[in-house]
């Protein structure tokens, strides 16, 4: 946690759900609901069960102390385990942690942080996937010049590059609601030898109690399930990253397509007055890209030896952590960018009509080379255009006064085969599948 970077880098909702006190609640839930599990499946007497329930839910522990502690055996698990034993005291202190092992309480705990900071992270991946349909429909017919390689190629809509964003969210935000999380009971080995034939009675009951999924048996150094959540918290942060750096582009002065307006004094800059910069895309792309790392250090801790693995499931602790931290945060000013966004339409056609129809000449030479042939066309457009570029006149009037060019196709045809509105192929079908799709996607929420 930092109070000078986090109002930034770890904005949102999300980073509640995954804080120290977070963790330290999920530990104690999950301790709480081991006790009451085991007095479903009979080996733990109920009235005891209980006594560690309100332990774990109304005994105070110091986060700090216990990670100090921690030091002496790995993990925050096991002084937690003693701290609560002391607290419950008498009969039922037999009974804390009954059949579990550290790396139980501390892979359950991830799972149950997991399934409660998706719900945040969740809602503001909703809200500018909306607020992207909205762009999408509203500028459904705005004609938009098209980039490839950062240089203008043919028209688009910026229904159809909202559209796109869409597609993408939406496709993440799928993926993040597919995921299964699932509890995590194996005592010692793998093979809850203590609990003797109780044990799949006691796994089922537990992961009832916690709310996720019954694992076919435990995953103590099978980490696939934390493999598989990294790469959709990656995959948001990707698509993420990816609309925020375009919003960014789109906000330059030179282009000046799209601009934020939010609060007053927001986008502004410490030296110059006129700055008017993007500020919550940049802070949407700067929180998405810190996720390949953390992606790459949970893959990289993957392969873990034996039924339990030494080193390797600590190291996942702060990666998981900060994953979840900076999709929240992307997520959350993703969500802001594209509330405060402006779109000047205007822009957009200037910005197309500024090349004199040179992004057409593509189109102009399709129409010539069925009387013509391919290459004959090719030539005469091509020098027409760079003659163009060069200054020299007005694309039309250069491509009328060709012998070839001018021999073949009227000015009115001209015109009309170098006007970027004309050129949208399936732009708006394309926009109107997404939109589809994005409206069936929250009918079944």
């Amino acid at each position: 946690m930092s109070e000078l970077f986090d109002p930034v880098l770890a904005a949102g909702a999300v980073r509640d759900e995954v804080s120290d006190a977070a963790w330290l609640r999920a530990l104690l839930d999950v301790e709480a609901a081991l006790a009451a599990a085991g007095a479903d499946a009979g080996v733990v007497p109920r009235e005891h069960a209980d006594r560690i329930a309100e332990v774990c839910r109304e005994g105070y522990f110091d986060t700090a102390e216990l990670g100090m502690k921690s030091v002496g055996v790995g993990n925050p698990a096991a002084p937690l385990v003693r701290e609560v034993t002391a607290k419950v005291g008498g009969e039922a202190a037999r009974f804390v942690h009954f059949g579990a092992t550290s790396q139980d309480v501390m892979d359950s705990a991830a799972m149950l942080l997991a399934a409660r900071a998706r719900e945040p992270l969740l809602e503001d991946l909703g809200a500018a996937a909306d607020r992207l349909a909205g762009l999408a429909r509203e500028h459904i017919g705005t004609v938009q010049p098209g980039r490839t390689l950062l240089q203008q190629a043919l028209p688009v809509t910026f229904g159809l590059t909202a559209a796109s964003w869409l597609s993408g969210v939406d496709g993440a935000t799928t993926a993040l609601r597919k995921l299964v999380f699932a509890a995590q009971l194996g005592g010692a080995t793998g093979t809850l030898a203590s609990l003797g034939e109780a044990g799949p009675a006691l796994l089922a009951a537990f992961s009832a109690r916690l709310g996720l999924a019954e694992p076919v048996l435990p995953w103590h150094t099978e980490r696939g399930r934390i493999a598989e959540i990294a790469g959709v918290l990656g995959r948001v942060c990707g698509v993420i990253g990816g609309t925020a750096r375009t919003i960014t582009l789109l906000a330059q002065t030179e282009v000046a397509e799209l601009s934020e307006r939010g609060p007053e004094g927001a986008g502004g800059s410490s030296t110059m007055p006129h700055k008017r910069n993007p500020v919550a895309a940049v802070a949407a792309q700067a929180a998405a890209a810190q996720a390949p790392g953390l992606v790459a250090t949970l893959l990289a801790a993957m392969p873990q030896e034996y039924q339990r693995a030494a080193g390797a499931w600590h190291a996942e602790w702060r990666p998981f952590t900060g994953l979840f931290r900076c999709a929240g945060s992307a997520a959350y000013w993703l969500r802001t960018s594209l509330e405060r966004l402006e779109v000047d339409e205007a822009r957009m056609r200037a910005n197309l009509d500024a090349t004199g129809g040179a992004v057409l000449s593509e189109r102009v030479t399709t129409e010539l080379a069925e009387d013509t042939g391919r290459l004959a066309a090719h030539d005469a457009v091509t020098a027409c255009t760079a003659r163009a570029l060069a200054g020299e006149g007005e694309l039309t009037e250069l491509l009328a006064g060709d012998p070839l060019v001018g021999g073949r196709l009227s000015r009115e045809e001209i015109e009309r085969l170098l006007d970027p509105a004309d050129y949208l192929g399936s732009a708006r079908e394309f926009v109107e599948r997404a939109l589809a799709a994005h409206d069936e996607r929250r009918a079944g929420l």
